[in-house]
């Protein structure tokens, strides 16, 4: 009785939060090709204002590489009307906070300010559009911290070198071969002329998505928008990525030597299909099978009960053109990292052998519902996901009916998708060593 009464305050709770997840929004084009959306939530006076911008590490000349995470960070040097090292300030100094971000697809840039101060977040983000200070003192600015991150996060982090090597091994031809950070020595090459032409290119209204969402006012917003992004003049069209990779036919075997690290790894990747497609979906729930949490099949059987592995790990990484599906480990004692690439294929073709259990299916049914009642209790993540949507699904409503993908996955789609992308002929092999002195 209990129980019973547990699971039907649990289903109200659900259905609930499930009405609640619905976003609505409004979304139109200016003139000058901006597509704005905006999402109305007053239940707290605070405001979210984004600019998504349609380049990435994938944009880049081969020769030019690091070029768009340099622009995340070189389009906070100032503007026109923004004096140089003053952009923090101001944002903080108006009760906000901000951030930028860069993948291989696209770049972000947002603020969250009390509502009251959403004409100011407007004008900076038009700011950064039509006025931003691309100069040799910026450059070297910015190049100098670039240069710093990547020293912190890359060359001297442990296992930091694991996404370029995936990436270099697994595409041949796609610019995906390079990672965001990029080329130091490509950025020390670069003329002041290349930045200002990358800015032009691709930092342009018709190849940018504007978010505002939080406690505003339709209309009022629509006419301060059309105030500030609409005097900003059309760039030229933006030729997308069009870059299609021979089927790897072959398993790939690589190896790298980390000088950060003590204990090796071995990581197994498979090229697999775009974001927008459904069997990139019917992957992330043989991730979340497969490793998510204690009682997922590879965690108990490496690490719980024969004790091969510390750490296990299979992760979908979704991108735009192409994915990447890596499995992660770290052996446990003098455990061979062969056995380990043994165990996690046995555990593979059981998947491409048999169905999972009807409890398996509902218990993965059930994360991603609740995962997608989460997804978006903030008005800061809404604004990430409709721009998203957007940008790079090109359906915007995806944030209310994306569940609707997961719900019509089966188990016998699970199957034919483990069997289509996870063999052993398809993949990457990469032995992942500490660097010796024998090494050096």
């Amino acid at each position: 009785m209990i129980n019973k009464f547990n699971l039907s305050a649990c289903a109200l709770f659900l259905s609930f939060t499930g009405i609640a997840q619905e976003v609505e929004f409004t979304e139109y084009d200016l003139d000058n090709g901006l597509h704005v959306i905006l999402h109305q939530d007053k239940t707290a006076p605070v405001v979210t204002t984004s600019v998504m911008y349609h380049v990435g590490a994938k944009n880049e000349d081969p020769e030019r590489t690091s070029f768009a995470h340099f622009f995340e960070h070189l389009l906070f040097e100032g503007t026109e009307n923004i004096e140089k090292g003053s952009w923090f300030k101001l944002v903080s100094s108006n009760g906000g906070s901000n951030n930028a971000t860069t993948s291989d697809d696209r770049t972000y840039y947002y603020e969250n300010f009390p509502s009251n101060n959403l004409e100011l977040a407007l004008w900076m983000e038009s700011e950064r559009m039509l006025h931003p200070v691309i100069d040799q003192q910026g450059v070297d600015t910015q190049n100098e911290v670039v240069k710093e991150e990547k020293r912190l996060r890359v060359d001297n982090a442990p296992y930091g070198q694991i996404l370029s090597e995936v990436k270099k091994n697994l595409f041949e031809k796609h610019p995906y071969r390079w990672s965001p950070i990029g080329s130091m020595e490509h950025l020390d090459a670069a003329t002041l002329e290349e930045f200002r032409a990358f800015n032009e290119k691709y930092y342009v209204p018709n190849n940018a998505t504007l978010v505002v969402a939080g406690d505003i006012d339709i209309e009022k917003t629509k006419k301060m928008i059309k105030d500030y992004f609409g005097p900003i003049p059309k760039g030229e069209p933006v030729e997308r990525v069009n870059v299609k990779e021979e089927p790897i036919t072959e398993q790939i075997n690589a190896t790298y030597e980390d000088p950060n690290i003590q204990l090796p790894a071995i990581v197994t990747a498979y090229r697999t299909p775009s974001m927008k497609e459904k069997d990139s979906y019917v992957l992330n729930m043989i991730s979340s099978l497969l490793s998510d949490g204690k009682s997922s099949r590879l965690y108990k059987k490496l690490v719980d009960d024969q004790k091969q592995a510390l750490q296990v790990q299979a992760i979908n990484l979704s991108q735009e053109d192409y994915g990447a599906y890596v499995v992660f480990a770290i052996p446990m004692g003098d455990t061979p990292l062969d056995t380990l690439v043994e165990e996690t294929d046995e555990e593979i073709k059981k998947l491409q052998n048999e169905l999972i259990s009807e409890r398996e299916y509902q218990k993965l049914q059930n994360n991603f519902e609740n995962q997608f009642v989460n997804s978006n209790s903030s008005v800061e993540g809404i604004a990430s996901s409709l721009a998203t949507y957007h940008m790079l699904y090109g359906d915007t409503n995806l944030i209310n009916n994306e569940i609707d993908i997961y719900r019509s996955i089966t188990r016998e789609d699970i199957q034919r998708v483990a069997k289509e992308y996870l063999q052993p002929n398809q993949r990457l092999v990469l032995k992942y060593l500490p660097k010796t002195a024998d090494t050096e």
